[in-house]
């Protein structure tokens, strides 16, 4: 064997070794968070005469939870949860400037009489007002909306100049509860391509309740696509230096149950599952 066949064995072994060494390093990444299927999230739906999946994340420890992990990876629309990337990106354009900021009630008759007035953009945000973002979808457009989606990587979202104010209701724009739950924690953490002023006022529109135990923040929707309708809770809850993300998505399982009852189980189960799960008293 001359010296150039020495040579080029020798880098083919390194070359071999770095390519496992890397390997493996990727399957202990994989590997380091555990998928934990809990079939007392199930119960919970069951007792609440809903179907659907609960997705909670233990960010310190790793872990999801759910009753169905293949149902987690199920994408609909976003509905009102989409109102979280909106007001990103209107703040990040310039069009709003911080939580006071003001929509103005132009008078006439809105679907809810909680909307019938001026909204600041936490009150617009927390009563979850349509017509005041669809106004703000408006004012920034299909491109810029389009250019900051790409940034902000919010599940899928079809947007253009024809359903510039609606695309998050109706169409073809999917996000899953993985999706969710993975945008929630690149916005808590600081990793998402927006300003500190953003991430800090996004903070205040969402806290829902703060007591001595934790905070939950958080954004309900509902999504009616072929006359069914599809629940969300998605948010987080801050326990001391912990950190847990959560996304419900329901659906009934009686035809008769009245919406303002639908309503309230996307929070109810999503709280049974945090109680189950031993994260909340």
């Amino acid at each position: 064997m001359n010296k150039m066949q020495s040579k080029i064995i020798f880098f083919c072994l390194i070359a071999t070794f770095l390519s496992c060494a890397q390997g493996k390093e990727k399957k202990i990444n994989n590997n380091s968070i555990q998928n934990i299927e809990k079939k007392e999230l199930q119960t919970i739906l069951d007792s609440s005469k809903v179907n659907g999946v609960i997705l909670i994340f233990d960010f310190q420890q790793k872990k999801y939870y759910s009753n169905n992990f293949l149902k987690a990876k199920n994408s609909v629309l976003p509905a009102s949860t989409f109102k979280i990337p909106n007001s990103i990106i209107g703040l990040e354009t310039g069009i709003l400037k911080d939580e006071q900021t003001v929509f103005k009630w132009d008078g006439n008759k809105r679907a809810f009489s909680i909307w019938e007035k001026d909204l600041s953009l936490k009150e617009a945000f927390q009563k979850s007002c349509v017509p005041c973002y669809q106004e703000l979808a408006r004012k920034i457009g299909a491109k810029r909306m389009n250019n900051n989606l790409e940034k902000l990587k919010f599940g899928k979202m079809d947007v253009n100049n024809e359903n510039i104010d609606n695309f998050w209701l109706t169409g073809n724009s999917k996000i899953n509860p993985f999706q969710q739950i993975d945008f929630l924690n690149r916005l808590y953490n600081k990793q998402l391509p927006i300003s500190n002023q953003t991430s800090e006022t996004l903070k205040k529109i969402m806290r829902i309740e703060q007591n001595d135990n934790y905070i939950l923040s958080g954004k309900t929707g509902l999504a009616i696509s072929e006359e069914k309708e599809t629940g969300w809770f998605v948010g987080y809850i801050e326990k001391g230096e912990k950190t847990f993300y959560f996304a419900t998505k329901i659906i009934p399982n009686e035809d008769d149950m009245q919406r303002n009852k639908f309503s309230s189980l996307r929070k109810e189960v999503t709280i049974s599952a945090l109680k189950e799960l031993k994260i909340i008293e």
